[in-house]
């Protein structure tokens, strides 16, 4: 065995030994064997709490081929040891082209899916527009992602859709844990990892107060702009590392929740002025572009937590740049033409997985657990559900959160049948 595949392999135990929710799941996909003989098409971040996912619906009887869903997001270590130990199949590398990255994807096609698990929505593009071939074979998907769920949706609603989609991205037992605690964490490990600087006493900028970015914000306590679910997690974890947070919004909902969470709102131009790093999460583009840039302060750490790097405009950085270099393994530095630089981690993309190592084990348990529901559910009634996106059945969602309690060690009250004829009644008064 390579070194590089028994570190993939040590990843791969450690990971599964932290995942006790998935594991009592696999346990009875195993017994019952609910995948038997469909082929499994997945296009998620190749990392190990992802192989054990990968591995768990293969024991459940499936034929799985794996791809990334992001070009700088796998695992080497985890990616051989998933092909030359498990003899899973695995297309995958960091650093792929973007001919690479659609080669993955389109290997992962080739097998003939009748399932689809899918990050960003990018396979089910895939097969909705060059693939469509393999369109009447496939029975129903899973979508992870904010990103991919918004895409799905607006394909609905222009009736392109040809399959069920449940979008395990709205599961409570994934948004509510994932999107907030476990993107706020690894955005701060990527951001940490990359740069080595200090977020204690500097002005941090979170474009999004969704669940992520919130996240986010309080732990670093600095600058925040939010779309979408992230950012607040992103918000919470810079608070908590000592940075002055000020948080971007569109929403005025979201914005009127992230002054009362103690944050300072501003539009980004004016942020991105006073900020020292800037950190994007709203599932949306152009989110930082040539009118920000012309504000921004010299030096600015500039990163992306969002699925796609279309959010802090590349074309705009490259406009304004006389000069462009590699100063760290994952920090390029930008020197825009006035002297003003300007520092982009990990290209742009996901910083969590391009630099970290993605969200904590203990949050992907729960993610991941909701996928292998779905993915049986799917097997079992797919047939009868229509070409829409779906929403987790709750009963699904409660499986996991129980799952979860016990892991934790954590026990509950429950309604006496005094109380649930309470709640249940409407005659009951004053």
């Amino acid at each position: 065995m390579s070194e590089l595949v028994e570190k993939g392999v040590r990843r791969l135990e450690w990971a599964r030994a932290h995942m006790p929710v998935l594991t009592a799941i696999g346990q009875d996909l195993r017994k019952d064997q609910p995948l038997k003989g469909l082929s499994l098409g997945m296009a998620l971040h190749v990392e190990a709490k992802t192989g054990v996912l990968a591995l768990t619906l293969a024991e459940a009887g499936a034929s799985v081929r794996l791809a990334s869903c992001n070009p700088l997001s796998t695992d080497d270590s985890v990616a051989s040891a998933l092909r030359e130990h498990h003899g899973l199949d695995t297309a995958a590398k960091k650093g792929q082209s973007t001919e690479e990255y659609y080669e993955s994807l389109n290997h992962v096609l080739d097998g003939k899916p009748d399932l689809v698990v899918d990050d960003g929505a990018d396979l089910i593009h895939l097969l909705h527009t060059q693939r469509t071939e393999l369109l009447d074979r496939v029975r129903g998907g899973n979508e992870e992602t904010t990103t991919g769920v918004v895409r799905l949706r607006a394909m609905a609603r222009e009736g392109k859709l040809r399959f069920p989609v449940i979008s395990v991205n709205d599961a409570k037992m994934k948004h509510l844990f994932d999107n907030r605690y476990g993107t706020g964490q690894s955005t701060l490990d990527g951001i940490l990892t990359a740069t080595n600087l200090l977020i204690a006493g500097r002005t941090f900028v979170v474009a999004g107060y969704g669940w992520c970015g919130r996240g986010v914000a309080s732990r670093a306590r600095g600058l925040g702009a939010g779309y979408g679910w992230c950012g607040r997690g992103v918000a919470s974890r810079a608070r908590g590392l000592g940075a002055h947070v000020i948080v971007t919004e569109i929403d005025p909902v979201r914005a009127i929740e992230a002054k009362l969470d103690g944050f300072r709102v501003a539009p980004m131009a004016e942020a991105i002025a006073q900020a020292d790093f800037v950190v994007t999460a709203t599932g949306c583009n152009d989110v930082v572009a040539t009118e920000h840039l012309a504000r921004a302060k010299d030096g600015v750490v500039l990163a992306n937590t969002g699925h796609f790097n279309v959010e802090i405009s590349i074309p705009a950085l490259e406009a304004a740049s006389s000069s462009r270099r590699r100063v760290r393994e994952s920090v390029e530095e930008f020197v825009l033409k006035d002297g003003r630089r300007a520092y982009l981690v990990a290209e742009g993309r996901l910083v969590n997985l391009a630099v970290g190592q993605g969200h904590p084990v203990e949050i992907m348990d729960m993610s991941f657990a909701i996928q292998a529901l779905c993915a049986r559910h799917l097997a079992e009634h797919a047939k009868g559900m229509e070409p829409r996106v779906h929403e987790v059945p709750e009963a699904l969602d409660l499986q996991v959160a129980r799952l979860a309690l016990k892991a934790f060690g954590v026990g509950i009250d429950a309604l006496s049948p005094e109380q649930r004829r309470y709640v249940e009644s409407w005659t009951e008064g004053t």
